[in-house]
């Protein structure tokens, strides 16, 4: 199937030809033809599948078909809302690539940035907003933008809206939209939350599901290494000498273990570049850039900062810190070895995450080769080190225990 089978129009389908795509992805093809008759949508599939696409395609020949010689300024028709700012940036790009041949404009807006500039391109008017739920409610507070005319809103990477605690949010932009606004739900997995929202927001939509949502790509080759967690540091910085290669993210549970890991690589020569919540959206922004121009061949994230971006050639994926949900693993994963290409998947376990592999293999119903041939080997009975005051339950100090000086009324010198 070709995207002139879509039924898309000229202006679009020779954007998306000058884009490099020739035919749709599986997810389009079923995708496209659902939005363009106006029916909601909920669509379960991994990143890396061409979702933007899916939706911005149709939405974009929507508008450009619907056009009315506006009276006063373009009115917001259609809503995107992206959990990251990230995401929200690409999602821009992607519609602005794919409307080069149409008059309809596009705009950003998300927190982290100043909020008047992002008024004034609002007062001007827009056809279509991508945007992050905080600061769109923010703006709406303010009064400066107006959602009453919004035809379709896409709610993008919506199981991780949910665990960032956006369901409120999410809510209440949907009631501030009209009653007849088409809906687009897209979602990497489809758990119970993500379920009981559209029921209550979507009308009787219609559902598309591409790939089981753990399904690993059969070109990544996942290699596993058993450590001790005081070794972690070490077998890293001997894997990046002799074996990973290449453009590389590692990921980290939390900001602090991606500061701390790069402060090392740092010192030890490697170019790396950082991407977590605390750092600014420039700061993110360059990092991402500076990554992908090749100036940092290694780049360390947490999961919330990483969803969604797209980065194309990526070498590997290092889980330097195994993640304890298991559909995370396969989005983590999913980042290399994108269009037929190859990639590898290198996972370190410490005692204490071994659970964690047990339900990764579980979900992608495969087992990870174990690679024993390594400096700092886990020994098989070793057990998670549980610190003192988590055995107790308290203090390692006992209250009212007095040293021995002060039994004796001593003087200290200090």
């Amino acid at each position: 199937m070709s995207f002139k089978d879509l039924q898309l129009n000229r202006p679009i389908l020779r954007a998306v030809a000058e884009a490099g795509y020739d035919n749709p992805t599986l997810v389009q093809e079923k995708t496209i033809p659902l939005v363009l008759e106006g029916k909601d949508v909920i669509v379960s599939a991994q990143t890396g599948t061409g979702k933007t696409a899916a939706f911005a395609l149709p939405i974009l020949q929507r508008l450009f078909n619907n056009q009315e010689a506006p009276k006063k300024g373009k009115k917001i028709k259609a809503l995107i809302i992206s959990p990251t700012r990230e995401l929200a940036i690409q999602i821009e790009n992607n519609f602005k690539t794919y409307s080069t041949y149409t008059n309809l404009t596009t705009s950003v807006i998300f927190g982290g940035a100043p909020i008047e500039p992002q008024k004034d391109v609002l007062k001007k008017g827009i056809d279509i907003l991508i945007a992050t739920p905080g600061r769109l409610l923010d703006l709406h507070k303010q009064d400066a933008l107006n959602l009453d005319y919004v035809e379709t809103l896409v709610l993008d990477e919506a199981d991780l809206m949910l665990d960032m605690g956006f369901i409120d949010d999410v809510k209440k932009v949907a009631r501030l939209c009209t009653s007849e606004k088409q809906i687009l739900l897209f979602s990497a997995t489809i758990p119970y939350k993500v379920e009981q929202l559209a029921n209550t927001i979507l009308n009787e939509p219609e559902r598309v599901e591409v790939a089981q949502n753990s399904s690993t790509s059969k070109n990544v080759n996942q290699l596993l290494y058993f450590v001790p967690k005081q070794n972690k540091i070490e077998l890293g910085l001997h894997l990046l000498r002799n074996t990973i290669k290449g453009n590389i993210i590692i990921f980290r549970r939390t900001k602090f273990g991606v500061e701390k890991l790069e402060q090392t690589l740092s010192k030890n020569g490697y170019k790396v570049e950082s991407l977590h919540g605390d750092k600014s959206q420039t700061a993110r922004q360059d990092a991402l850039l500076r990554f992908k121009k090749g100036e940092v061949n290694i780049l360390i994230a947490t999961d919330v900062a990483a969803r969604g971006i797209d980065i194309s050639d990526l070498d590997a994926v290092v889980n330097f810190d195994l993640p304890n949900i298991p559909e995370t693993y396969v989005h983590r994963i999913g980042r290399t070895a994108r269009a037929g290409k190859a990639g590898m998947a290198y996972s370190l376990c410490s005692a204490d995450e071994k659970s964690y592999v047990l339900a990764i293999q579980q979900l992608i119903q495969m087992q990870l080769d174990v690679i024993d041939d390594h400096p700092y080997p886990l020994d098989p009975k070793a057990k998670p080190i549980v610190h003192k005051s988590q055995k107790t339950g308290g203090s390692k100090h006992k209250k009212g225990r007095k040293s021995e000086a002060s039994k004796k009324k001593k003087k200290r010198w200090y």
